[in-house]
């Protein structure tokens, strides 16, 4: 991969798209991960008014002292970032006490949390006249459709979703993101015993990655591994399970004789 001709070429197209709408900059969630964090410096990049918000829900103090610094470092960095940190526990709580009981299962509030927190930058986006800027990869977006649906992956553009999980490390490194958050191992931030993608999704982004990789020329199963046939088997049946959310929203299509 061209590193510099990569940033340059992404920088270009977020300038691009602000001018052909008209709009006034970009609004950007940061978590904490490599993901925002490059997200950010990418549009940063552009000189146009960024504005970089961490959310926290009940987070852990790792994840939040990570978005901290990165918040920190971009001010230093950029004179075009605004930072923010707006906390939504009491939102969530709220929610919390008004849903029943019933419906509070672990992975429907942590889609709560990602959909709070999608309000959130459409808030300050439509206040500052400015889209709101994704942060997922393609191994997320289009691979295993790890994101929640209307939450993270409700956005108005997704610089980063063409490039992999080690594309992603590449360029950050490239722009000098805080080495905590390159160490640091990817986690959704959904989850109160900060719990890592790879702890949920069972396989790591290499791993996830290769499954991509194989599936497009695969050769000869007979060659793999054991844990290579149970990646694969990861990916296929998440892949398949998460369709729904990188489809666009099915349309009921009237047939003209009926109307």
């Amino acid at each position: 991969m061209n590193t510099k001709e990569v940033i340059r070429y992404i920088t270009g197209w977020l300038c691009d798209y602000i001018t052909a709408n008209h709009l006034e900059g970009f609004v950007v969630g940061i978590s904490g991960g490599v993901d925002s964090a490059l997200t950010s410096v990418l549009c940063a990049r552009t000189g146009l008014p960024v504005l970089a918000i961490s959310m926290p829900i009940r987070q852990s103090a790792s994840e939040h002292l990570r978005a901290k610094e990165h918040l920190e470092w971009l001010k230093k960095t950029f004179t075009n970032v605004e930072t923010r940190e707006v906390d939504l526990t009491g939102a969530f709580e709220k929610m919390e006490s008004t849903l029943e009981k019933g419906v509070q299962d672990w992975l429907t509030m942590a889609n709560t949390r990602a959909r709070l927190r999608m309000t959130t930058l459409y808030a300050y986006a439509s206040h500052h006249k400015r889209c709101v800027t994704g942060t997922g990869n393609k191994v997320e977006d289009f691979g295993v459709g790890f994101f929640t649906k209307y939450g993270d992956g409700g956005v108005d553009i997704s610089p980063i979703a063409d490039l992999m999980k080690s594309d992603v490390y590449v360029l950050a490194k490239e722009l000098g993101i805080i080495q905590p958050i390159l160490d640091a191992k990817p986690t959704d931030g959904l989850w109160e015993d900060g719990r890592s993608d790879e702890e949920q999704i069972g396989a790591s982004y290499d791993e996830l990655e290769w499954a991509m990789n194989f599936l497009k020329e695969p050769s000869e199963f007979s060659r793999l591994s054991e844990r290579q046939r149970k990646v694969l088997d990861i990916y296929e049946r998440l892949h398949k399970a998460n369709l729904h959310k990188m489809k666009s929203i099915p349309l009921c299509r009237i047939p003209p004789a009926l109307k």
